[in-house]
């Protein structure tokens, strides 16, 4: 149906995407005897010119979800995974210029890591699933620019003192007391932007990358004498952007993992942090704590809700 044919109506399409959601790939590269294991969730995004196939149900402009299924696939086999970002540049590059109708790809990838499995028999084959957080890649091009913000999420962290909350403002409701001596528990969620955004400009080393930022967050997190968990995590943020000239913007969602203090006292039990204490880890309700930092001069584009990525 034309436009000139298509009935008048009050409404207009906005905004739309499609692709395939969740393609678990998992890639053995071999190396003699000795085994590597990438495994990912690839997630396959596309949009451009799909006003007709909403408007009249024509599929002339639609590259079928299964295709892109196969295509993840594929490009494991032929290119291998150097990386999470690395691949989904490979896939949004062969989206975007294959098919005239797409004008944006966007890629995202949880990466599950893995650890060798030491023994004493033949060969390095055997792993076991490393539990401490889910890398997080998002690779999105139209054309001519890229965008790439990687991050985690479930890293759970804790300091077992160090940690303050006094001086707060009251009001009728309020109950809790201060403390001076606390548990300062969180899950970390975290992204961060980089300012590779061009061909031209030399490709970071994404593994790498990932792994200093952790360190350096992680870091800041021990060493930082905590007031409050936002000034926690503005010194987690601040030390990346410090030290990494990459990335230009870090978000943090940092739930804050309450440890209150057990009343021993009916049991004739004084329970003092200074003695070592017996907590109660409630997890909910929790305090949410959420912020972005960004390198002076750099405009925010991490979305606010971390689940828009």
């Amino acid at each position: 149906m034309s436009d000139l044919s298509r009935p008048a109506r009050p409404v207009i399409l906005g905004q739309n995407q499609y692709g395939k959601a969740e393609n678990r790939v998992v890639k053995i590269t071999r190396d003699g005897a000795t085994h590597h294991i990438k495994d990912l969730n690839v997630s396959v995004s596309l949009s451009g010119d799909m006003d007709e196939v909403h408007y009249s149900g024509s599929n002339a402009h639609v590259l079928p979800t299964d295709t892109t299924k196969n295509t993840v696939y594929a490009f494991a086999k032929e290119y291998g995974i150097e990386s999470a970002e690395q691949f989904g540049i490979h896939l949004a590059r062969h989206f975007v210029t294959s098919q005239e109708p797409i004008h944006r790809a966007r890629i995202r990838i949880e990466e599950y890591a893995w650890e060798r499995i030491e023994h004493t028999g033949k060969g390095a084959h055997s792993f076991v699933r490393k539990g401490q957080e889910t890398r997080l890649a998002q690779i999105t091009y139209d054309g001519s620019s890229w965008e790439v913000v990687s991050g985690l999420k479930d890293l759970t962290v804790m300091n077992s003192t160090d940690s303050e909350f006094w001086g707060y403002a009251r009001d009728k409701y309020t109950t809790l007391p201060e403390a001076y001596d606390r548990i300062l528990a969180t899950e970390v969620s975290g992204r961060w932007r980089f300012n590779w955004t061009d061909d031209e400009q030399e490709t970071p080393d994404w593994d790498e990358s990932y792994a200093q930022v952790k360190g350096h967050f992680l870091r800041a997190f021990a060493e930082t004498y905590s007031l409050s968990l936002q000034q926690t995590l503005y010194a987690m943020a601040a030390r990346i952007i410090d030290h990494r000239g990459e990335i230009d913007e870090v978000r943090f969602s940092l739930p804050n993992k309450h440890h209150f203090l057990v009343d021993l006292e009916p049991f004739g039990l004084k329970n003092d942090t200074a003695d070592g204490a017996v907590y109660f880890a409630a997890d909910r309700p929790y305090g949410l704590i959420e912020a972005t930092v960004l390198r002076d001069g750099c405009e925010a584009k991490i979305p606010a809700d971390l689940t828009n990525l």
